[in-house]
């Protein structure tokens, strides 16, 4: 494997200034060889990381952005239906408000179709009040 520092590859010191021995060990060279140094620099930094993570946001397929939202929506009626169900049965609990509120933070995501923003925003809404309702808001 070949490692290749800043400015290339670069030679060590020459055969002739190694000490050679008759054993087969590991020999270092000479401390008095002088061998040009260079200063350290800096890795650079990315130039703009708003733009890494907008490419990354390009590349991803529109039918399947539009799937995670029906998935996000589907997860927030579940979690509202589950509400219902506890609040009927008199067993509301900190975890049922816990995923409520997960599930409130997940809908404000794109889907890129309008109708599904619309209804998804309709859930959104709908999620909102019945933490609101909690004094979870």
């Amino acid at each position: 494997m070949r490692i290749y520092g800043p400015h290339g590859t670069t030679s060590g010191t020459t055969a002739s200034s190694t000490k050679r021995t008759s054993s087969s060990s590991f020999v270092l060279p000479e401390a008095t060889s002088t061998q040009e140094t260079r200063a350290a620099v800096a890795p650079k930094a990315a130039a703009n990381i708003d733009a890494l993570l907008a490419l990354q946001g390009i590349e991803e397929d529109p039918a399947e952005r539009r799937r995670r939202a029906v998935q996000r929506g589907r997860g927030a009626l579940d979690v509202l239906d589950d509400l219902k169900l506890r609040l009927l049965s008199g067993n509301l609990d900190a975890a049922t408000l816990s995923r409520l509120r997960d599930a409130a933070a997940h809908l404000k995501d794109s889907s890129g179709d309008p109708g599904l923003d619309a209804v998804l925003s309709e859930i959104e809404l709908r999620v909102e009040v019945e933490l609101a309702k909690a004094g979870q808001a």
